[in-house]
């Protein structure tokens, strides 16, 4: 079992644990060609060389709803909880989308100030009222980010989601893309609210019909309420459970309907541009071509990664190290590479 590192020093969950090769690396067989159309061979050779990217951890590849095959290197494990990161603001996302779905929130363009009234500055800037919940989702709140190096600032404060409210606008609501954990913050506070319920209720309620999804340990605010969009255990089976539902338009294999197709659809509409990579981003999600192919990709610290390439029918998730960044490293442009070395053995 691994740590989070974290200020509340979580501790993880794991959510079973598989047998290990005394190789290398966890290694499942591909089910039968004809049902992943994937050259098996050519893939288990890029997946064998992937072990030279030292911060590697897992690997789980999944074509036409089947897993193909999977990797743990160094003794990791498919089913072992890590800390995914940011890659949880995705799943921030689709809990929105169903809160939606249920009435619990009128929509992406409901004014987030009413519902966090209690939790404004005592003399707000009047732009607060205009901030609404898709600009939380789409990160263009124009308020200042509790991301990079003001995150240890927000997270020693007493009130994480008070401290995000009366942070300096930088921008103006619906402005340029301004990336924080801040934002994906107040939407669980938002959702805890609405939902009556902790945020971690929520996801394992609405998502309970989706099998292999789990959620382990998971940081909690002063107050309670649950990060949003980090510090969240997941092994990588969980978070390809939860891609598999996203690229199946919101459905379980059974034909369950657990996140509406609609919300799919508006959460990979590109809406702003990373600043920092030029990826298109929409509502948790980022978008680029890899391999030839339109891929949505969630990405946490240290390479944390969970891609869809919705015209192949596949879902790739990887795990990683998480104590070193991965975007200044060139790290995480590996992890695309690989990606796209794995979506060459489809022969497209």
């Amino acid at each position: 079992m691994k740590s989070i590192s974290s200020t509340s020093a979580l501790a993880l969950a794991l959510s079973g644990i598989l047998g290990c090769s005394p190789a290398f690396a966890q290694t499942t067989a591909a089910p039968a060609a004809a049902a992943t159309s994937l050259d098996t061979t050519r893939l288990s050779s890029v997946l064998n060389d992937a072990a030279r990217l030292s911060p590697l951890e897992t690997v789980v590849v999944a074509r036409n709803g089947q897993i193909v095959t999977e990797r743990g290197y160094r003794s990791n494990k498919t089913t072992e909880s890590t800390n995914i990161k940011s890659a949880s603001k995705t799943i921030i996302s689709a809990l929105v989308g169903i809160a939606i779905e249920k009435g619990l929130l009128t929509g992406v363009d409901q004014p987030i100030a009413p519902i966090l009234s209690r939790d404004l500055p005592a003399d707000p800037d009047p732009r607060l009222a205009r901030i609404t919940i898709g600009n939380l989702l789409s990160m263009q709140a124009g308020l200042d980010r509790m991301s990079g190096p003001d995150y240890g600032r927000w997270v020693s404060s007493g009130n994480w989601v008070r401290f995000a409210l009366a942070a300096d606008f930088v921008d103006e609501p619906g402005g340029q893309m301004l990336y924080s954990t801040g934002s994906t913050h107040l939407l669980s506070a938002i959702l805890t609210k609405v939902g009556g319920k902790s945020t971690l209720a929520l996801a394992r309620e609405w998502f309970a019909p989706v099998k292999d999804f789990r959620i382990g340990a998971w940081e909690r605010d002063p107050q309670g309420v649950y990060l949003g969009g980090n510090q969240m255990a997941m092994s990588a089976r969980s978070l390809l459970a939860f891609g598999e539902l996203y690229r199946n338009g919101g459905r379980t294999p059974e034909g369950r309907q657990v996140v509406s197709e609609d919300w799919v659809a508006q959460s990979w509409a590109v809406r702003t541009q990373s600043q920092f990579s030029g990826d298109g981003y929409g509502y948790g999600w980022f978008t680029r071509e890899m391999g030839g192919h339109q891929v949505h990709f969630a990405w946490g610290f240290g390479g944390q990664m969970l891609y869809i390439v919705p015209d192949l029918k596949m879902t790739v998730a990887m795990t990683s190290d998480e104590s070193a960044p991965s975007a200044r490293t060139g790290y995480r442009d590996d992890l695309h590479d690989l990606l796209a070395r794995i979506i060459s053995t489809s022969g497209t």
